[in-house]
């Protein structure tokens, strides 16, 4: 199956060195080092220096954007499109400094505060057989975009523009959509959900969403203009329904939902306030919710649940694939790096969906994780180069670059400082 993924995008590099290096960094991405980087998996390739890994990221011919098409094909094919939810959200990687691109103080939820982060979105494909990213977009903010200088040094195209998150993500739905994927549904968080524009592209294609939004965003109702937790302390008792938004590792995820019809004076499709309702807390959370025909309110918070899976996504790319362990700084390497990352997870993704036992209890264990076909695949495939005299080589390469870089800072440092 890594030989058929491999296969898919062998055509996109026309010279066979940058194929083998593709290869080499999959397997890397796909092994067990504490860290991924161009360092650590040349290393792992059996390379003297990280120059070929590097030259791949960075000066090497191929389309970054041609592999995510296939990327994109490679998960559709193979998870199906029965339920198939696209589900967007963004996430943040703390750096350090300000050269590296899409670099400054942003808020990101990684965190959870305002940090020095890089922050990009990403859109899951999600279905009952399992998920993984088919498209991501680098954030830029106007930090960036308005400094000619940064945009220059980072390879920044000049027709790239400031776009905002959610408008990142109509893109990357529109592009998929028109690519051919087969998905009803679009899902996303409160982000997502505040912008009218994502919405009404969605409602002009005729794909249903669920997208979150704050307590305090107003919606029409036949009673009027009312705020989302007021429209929830109108609802009587008997409509709250007990119902799943899906299984976790520890049994149903059981909450309170209710619905009420919205923006009823729009004539084309039907709208609905969603509110789920935690049994223990009382906390509340609200979506904002469309689809072309009427759907009961158990489809809806089907949708809602399918939400998670890009959490999972990120947790589980960034701990198995190194999806944010990049160390690269310009535009063209972290989109050929990210798509490289996402393959490697896809591809964990679809060999656990091929691998599912069908009724897992009958058969005494749990179906196979992407943790589990990756502790596997790294035990019994993607095997490190163990000779003595390439690590020693590999060390004294450490050393010696370490020295240059050394003395290149005391050097700077006498010429600029008194």
């Amino acid at each position: 199956m890594f030989e058929e993924m491999i296969s898919r995008i062998a055509g996109r590099f026309t010279r066979v060195e940058p194929r083998r290096r593709a290869r080499a960094l999959l397997l890397g991405l796909l092994s067990d080092l504490p860290d991924r980087n161009c360092w650590t998996i040349s290393e792992h390739a059996g390379d003297d220096t990280p120059g070929g890994i590097q030259h791949l990221l960075r000066k090497a011919v191929w389309d970054a954007d041609e592999v995510r098409d296939d990327l994109r094909d490679y998960v559709t094919e193979h998870l199906g499109d029965t339920g198939a939810v696209l589900v967007v959200d963004e996430t943040g990687d703390l750096k350090k400094g300000v050269h590296t691109v899409g670099v400054q103080r942003q808020y990101t939820g990684t965190a959870g505060r305002i940090e020095n982060a890089q922050v990009a979105v990403y859109l899951t494909y999600a279905t009952d057989t399992g998920h993984a990213f088919i498209d991501r977009a680098l954030y830029l903010p106007k930090s960036w975009t308005a400094d000619p200088g940064r945009r220059t040094d980072a390879g920044i195209p000049d027709d790239t523009a400031f776009a905002t998150k959610p408008a990142l993500a109509t893109t990357m739905i529109g592009r998929a959509l028109d690519a051919g994927v087969r998905a009803q549904w679009v899902a996303g968080d409160e982000v997502y959900g505040a912008d009218p524009s994502l919405r009404k592209n969605l409602e002009k294609r005729g794909v249903g969403y669920v997208l979150a939004i704050g307590r305090d965003r107003r919606v029409s109702t036949p009673a009027g203009v009312l705020r989302a937790d007021g429209v929830a302390a109108r609802l009587p008792k008997h409509v709250w329904q007990r119902l799943s938004a899906g299984t976790g590792a520890k049994g149903h995820r059981y909450y309170d939902w209710a619905f009420a019809d919205i923006d009823t004076d729009e004539t084309d499709g039907h709208r609905w306030l969603l509110i789920r309702r935690h049994r223990t807390t009382g906390e509340l959370a609200f979506y904002r919710c469309y689809a072309p025909e009427p759907v009961p309110l158990q489809v809806l918070v089907h949708v809602a649940g399918r939400r998670w899976t890009i959490e999972e996504s990120f947790q589980t790319s960034k701990g198995l694939t190194g999806l944010d362990q990049h160390q690269v700084r310009r535009w063209t390497s972290w989109h050929r790096w990210t798509v490289m990352a996402m393959l490697a997870y896809a591809f964990l993704a679809v060999v656990a969906s091929t691998e599912r036992t069908p009724k897992p209890s009958t058969a005494g264990w749990i179906s196979l994780t992407c943790n589990e076909i990756h502790h596997l695949f790294t035990t019994l495939i993607s095997r490190p180069v163990l000779d003595a005299a390439h690590r020693i080589r590999r060390s004294t390469w450490r050393r010696r670059h370490q020295y240059r870089a050394q003395q290149a800072h005391y050097q700077r440092q006498s010429t600029h400082e008194p």
